[in-house]
């Protein structure tokens, strides 16, 4: 039996689990194709991934956020890529800068946005290798939908860091994936 004061993933899933389904009926609310993975479904393919290390502790309720964040991008970019090797092929496409910018934090999912979910996670993942806390940001603002405050809260940094990392990791981002093309 463990004497970290720490909450474990079991004992935060009751406490935040409405704040999870939020989280994820954001990110579902732009969806225009294939309902197959809804909001609950979301929710707890996040769960069963945060669960796979049992032993996990989490400082915060803003740091487990942050996790679950992670974790629906995850998520939400696998299925991306598998609907899009199954419609087309593969076929990649531009992401305009645009895309990134200006940003409420709300990925607005549909069949048309696939390719560009796929490309920004591949990007996504180098960046992550090169700047993980930028990474860590886009994913809480533009996965998650987390304002700067949240963002802060969630990676334990200041709201002006946050302002700073997104704007160098869109940058960034943006680069790659024209470089990548």
């Amino acid at each position: 039996m463990s004497t970290d004061p720490r909450p474990t993933i079991d004992a935060l899933l009751p406490v935040v689990y409405d704040e999870l389904r939020q989280l994820a009926r954001r990110q579902r609310s732009g969806w225009q194709g294939d309902f197959t993975l809804d909001t609950t479904a979301l929710v707890h393919e996040a769960w069963l991934k945060l669960g796979r290390g049992t032993d996990r502790t989490f400082e915060s309720r803003a740091h487990f956020l942050g996790v679950a964040a992670q974790a629906m991008r995850h998520l939400l970019c696998d299925y991306a890529r598998d609907r899009r090797r199954l419609k087309r092929g593969g076929d990649a496409t531009r992401l305009p800068l645009d895309v990134l910018e200006g940003v409420d934090g709300l990925l607005a999912l549909s069949d048309q946005r696939l390719d560009t979910i796929a490309a920004l996670d591949d990007a996504l993942a180098r960046l992550a290798v090169e700047e993980p806390r930028w990474a860590r940001v886009v994913e809480c603002r533009f996965f998650a939908g987390f304002g700067i405050e949240e963002t802060g809260e969630a990676l334990g940094i200041s709201p002006a860091t946050v302002k700073r990392d997104w704007s160098l990791a869109r940058a960034w981002l943006y680069r790659a994936i024209q470089e990548g093309e």
